[in-house]
């Protein structure tokens, strides 16, 4: 899990980027040496790393907690959007501040850069960069930095997580929500190649299928998986770019503040 991937890296920063005014619409060893080992001691470094990893997994639920405590006296609803890189989610969320008419914030993660948060704030929308450094995702104590960061109001919180479909799925961050999104081009075998995020998401957008004619992809297979999975997951085929089957999405946004 994280304890070889760099997740527990301490180069983690959280940048502002506050929206314009709007016009239009509302563990490695730390020597690094190695030595011989025998059975006993790869039992015993099995068994330490399960347990490593339990409690790193019990520390984020409990903070996780706190971060929803917050979320809920701030009158916000939370959805940890989840994919691999380049499936589109922040251009889904672009559309989704300009076009669902609801007041959203967005928490941005990625390893580098604050491209992402500047495209969230040029569509309208208050952003907070948090840049994880060789952290493959992003965690509750990550968000627990951001919040107060990003101040958001009243509304929907959208944190994009970094874009990978194994580590984020093991992370809850205090969400109401968790939605995975994939994009045709990937090949309708994601749900069976990663089905602890499958298995997690109360959502799967099913991302640019106005490229289902030029490309191999068996929606109904894709479904089936993430239904086999998860049973009942809602399921929205739609195309950011070209606005097909966003209604759904937007629709389903709404539902998450009515229930809050």
């Amino acid at each position: 899990m994280c304890s070889t991937c760099g997740c527990g890296s301490e180069d983690v920063t959280v940048t502002l980027l506050a929206p314009p005014a709007r016009t239009s619409r509302s563990g490695h060893s730390p020597s690094g040496h190695e030595h011989p080992a025998g059975p006993a001691d790869a039992l015993h470094s099995h068994t330490s790393t399960i347990e490593l990893e339990r409690a790193v997994l019990a520390k984020n639920d409990h903070l996780a907690g706190h971060n929803r405590d917050w979320l809920d006296r701030h009158g916000l609803a939370a959805v940890n959007v989840m994919s691999s890189p380049g499936a589109g989610k922040t251009t889904l969320l672009e559309c989704s501040i300009a076009e669902s008419g609801l007041t959203i914030s967005v928490i941005e993660g990625d390893q580098e850069t604050t491209a992402d948060a500047e495209r969230i704030r040029a569509a309208g929308a208050r952003a907070v960069q948090v840049n994880t450094g060789t952290g493959c995702h992003l965690d509750a104590a990550m968000v627990a930095r951001a919040l107060p960061e990003l101040a958001p109001p009243p509304g929907l919180l959208l944190i994009e997580n970094v874009g990978n479909l194994v580590c984020p799925a093991l992370f809850a961050l205090g969400e109401s929500a968790r939605a995975v999104v994939i994009s045709v081009t990937e090949g309708n075998d994601k749900a069976a190649k990663y089905p602890h995020m499958f298995a997690a998401a109360d959502v799967v957008v099913v991302n640019k299928i106005d490229l289902l004619p030029y490309v191999d992809f068996d929606l109904d297979r894709l479904i089936g998986a993430a239904r086999a999975l998860r049973p009942g997951v809602e399921i929205f085929p739609l195309s950011a770019r070209t606005g097909e089957g966003m209604a759904a999405w937007y629709g389903w946004l709404r539902g998450l503040l009515s229930d809050a």
